[in-house]
């Protein structure tokens, strides 16, 4: 269901890959980061600590936005985490960390779990969910592992890798929606906001990737 009303989608979250992925969707977002806490949720269930981090993340940006005039504003919450032999990795806390962690992973397997929470600002209705995508990890040299951990890359992501980047070499395959390991769900984020009356086509910019033109449908 097509909205007249123009739409603008707040990302809380300072995430480029994020941002990147919406953009290549058609979807031009502006951001505004949390601040969350993120060490304030404590749960041993990965699907739980993702979801309440996204909710938090929405509701704090939320806060901080007031509603203008003639456009509905969305704020769009996320947050990753990789579920692996029973404990929950987010972000490591150093190289060491990383290095640790992809000596333990390499040549099995682990869920990464990323949890969304859209908020529509105005009447402050809510959708949120989880999309979990199986992650099977190449058996990597202790070499590979040192070069990788250099790079600064494992750092800044959960579960210490990406699929988007330097780390997609390591990877020998994935059972779900890409996205979801990159840490937004296009088709997740399709569901949600049509459980707000709306359809992603709401949001698609008049220029696509590409250069092409694309008529606005909202």
């Amino acid at each position: 269901m097509s909205t007249s009303v123009p739409l603008r989608l707040v990302l809380a979250s300072q995430s480029p890959a994020r941002r990147k992925l919406l953009q290549a969707a058609g979807i031009e977002p502006d951001v505004l980061v949390s601040g969350v806490d993120e060490s304030q949720v404590v749960t041993d269930r990965a699907e739980d600590l993702c979801l309440e981090l996204a909710r938090l993340k929405a509701q704090a940006v939320l806060g901080r936005l007031r509603s203008v005039p003639g456009e509905r504003t969305l704020v769009l919450g996320c947050d990753s985490v990789l579920a692996f032999d029973g404990e929950i990795f987010g972000k490591p806390a150093d190289a060491a960390d990383a290095t640790r962690r992809w000596q333990r992973m390499r040549g099995r397997s682990g869920v990464l779990h990323t949890g969304h929470c859209v908020i529509d600002v105005a009447p402050e209705a809510r959708a949120e969910a989880v999309a979990s995508t199986t992650v099977h990890f190449a058996d990597i040299s202790d070499e590979e592992i040192a070069a990788y951990v250099a790079t600064g890359e494992p750092l800044a992501v959960a579960g210490a890798f990406t699929i988007d980047g330097l780390g997609g070499a390591f990877l020998t395959g994935i059972e779900g929606d890409p996205g979801t390991v990159v840490g937004l769900s296009l088709p997740l984020l399709r569901r949600l906001l049509g459980e707000l009356g709306l359809s992603v086509v709401d949001l698609w910019t008049k220029v696509a990737p590409g250069g092409q033109e694309v008529e606005h449908l909202g």
